[in-house]
């Protein structure tokens, strides 16, 4: 039985080697425009290849946009861009319904959602309407405009940002409607050598020449083979044991975050890391998830799941620094 077994891992690595030899061609394309920012790159690809969504937090100018025009230009796929607005509405972002005069019937006019690499800018500035119908489109991965329901462009995948300098007329996204996201990414500022660069490239004026290196099918190819990454009995209990522990902390010795902890990561949760955790495999190259891939993406599946107290607030512990307690307590296997 376990000669079986063996055989099996090895012919997975074998087809994962074959269909992840791409994603070092998607890099290097990349980093023709963006300099650093590795984690936000790979972020990208887990979401892409997970068929997820990502929240990306971070002040203006990190390259956040670029990052996914860059994505959207390296695979072929249609890209669109929706600046995120108070007065927007529904409509700005699914499409409607215009009256043509000419044929006497209304036709349909489809919204920027309709492409496979969808930005939505500065996603907390519009109102609470206009974000249900965006996260209601990234749910069931399809619009209904009228009477009409019309299936979305596949590999789709939102890139929302968040700006968390200014809080002044924004609505922020609910706790509830967030867990919609794979991943919040935080992103920070690229280090002085890596600014370097980025202020020479930007002044010889020319911009860098994004050739499409992997088609759609490829994706969606990659994506199917990524469910057939193998993944040991153990590590799905430590991803559970890292998610229940968001929950019950008192039964993990860690009783002192359940005064800080207002609610824990929801089976979305465990079922996001679990597919992050072989998306961040398949990118690896590996057939298999080791525990480093779960610790890899642990702060990103969670980030955004743990809602904290007032006490917590008051004492300025952040949803991070409970997820880095929780990762050091639960042993490893």
């Amino acid at each position: 039985m376990e000669d079986n077994t063996a055989v099996d891992i090895s012919a997975v690595n074998e087809k994962i080697a074959q269909e992840s030899a791409f994603i070092d061609l998607l890099r290097l394309e990349m980093n023709k425009a963006i300099v650093g920012q590795k984690h936000m790159v790979e972020r990208l690809l887990i979401g892409l290849l997970g068929q997820g969504h990502i929240l990306l937090e971070g002040v203006p100018g990190l390259a956040k946009t670029l990052a996914i025009t860059t994505l959207s230009k390296a695979v072929k796929g249609s890209f669109s861009r929706i600046q995120f607005t108070p007065d927007l509405l529904p409509a700005d972002v699914v499409g409607t319904m215009i009256y043509n005069i000419k044929e006497n019937d209304f036709s349909i006019k489809k919204g920027p959602i309709f492409a496979n690499f969808v930005l939505a800018d500065e996603i907390n500035r519009a109102p609470a309407k206009v974000q249900s119908a965006l996260l209601e489109a990234m749910q069931e991965r399809q619009v209904t405009i009228g009477d009409e329901t019309f299936p979305l462009d596949q590999p789709f995948l939102v890139m929302a940002t968040q700006n968390p300098v200014e809080q002044e007329g924004t609505y922020p996204l609910p706790e509830a409607q967030v867990d919609r996201f794979m991943l919040k990414t935080v992103i920070d500022y690229p280090k002085q050598n890596e600014e370097q660069l980025i202020i020479r490239q930007n002044l010889k004026g020319s911009p860098a020449d994004i050739k499409p290196v992997i088609t759609l099918e490829q994706i969606k190819s990659a994506q199917k083979a990524v469910r057939e990454v193998y993944m040991d009995e153990k590590i799905e209990q430590y991803i559970l044991d890292l998610v229940f522990a968001t929950r019950y902390p008192e039964k993990y010795d860690l009783a002192e975050l359940k005064p800080l902890i207002s609610f824990g990561a929801s089976p979305r949760g465990s079922i996001n890391m679990a597919n992050a955790a072989k998306c961040h495999a398949f990118i690896k190259r590996r057939g298999y998830v080791i525990p480093e891939d779960v610790r890899a993406v642990v702060h990103d599946i969670l980030r955004h799941r743990i809602g904290i107290t007032y006490e917590a607030e008051a004492e300025n512990i952040t949803s991070e620094e409970i997820i880095n307690r929780i990762v050091n307590e639960i042993e490893v296997p």
